[in-house]
């Protein structure tokens, strides 16, 4: 299993609306890209969170050609459409991961 996590650190004011999109609109589009099956989104709690909360939102899939895929044909879009919706509100950083156990 490969995950694709993006921990992000959210504005405090635009907290509430960005985690409404991100649950009804940005993990449903990168779902219907076909390149991962399944996602999942933390509130990280052992942060300081009085200048917004900090969330990883986790992208799965099965092989890493499909990740690939993701990377080459719709990351720069999804990127491009987050900085268009919420310019610089949001700091956001990706890692890729494999579950071992």
């Amino acid at each position: 299993m490969i995950i694709y996590n993006i921990t992000t650190k959210v504005d405090v004011s635009i907290a509430g609306e960005w985690l409404t999109w991100i649950k009804d609109e940005h993990i449903p589009d990168l779902i219907n890209t076909g390149c991962f099956t399944k996602a999942a989104i933390l509130k990280l709690l052992d942060v300081d969170d009085s200048d917004g909360p900090t969330y990883a939102i986790q992208f799965f899939t099965e092989k890493i050609s499909m990740y690939n895929l993701y990377i080459s044909k719709y990351a720069g879009i999804m990127r491009q459409r987050s900085f268009e919706k919420w310019g610089n509100k949001f700091i956001a950083i990706r890692s890729l991961m494999e579950f071992v156990h």
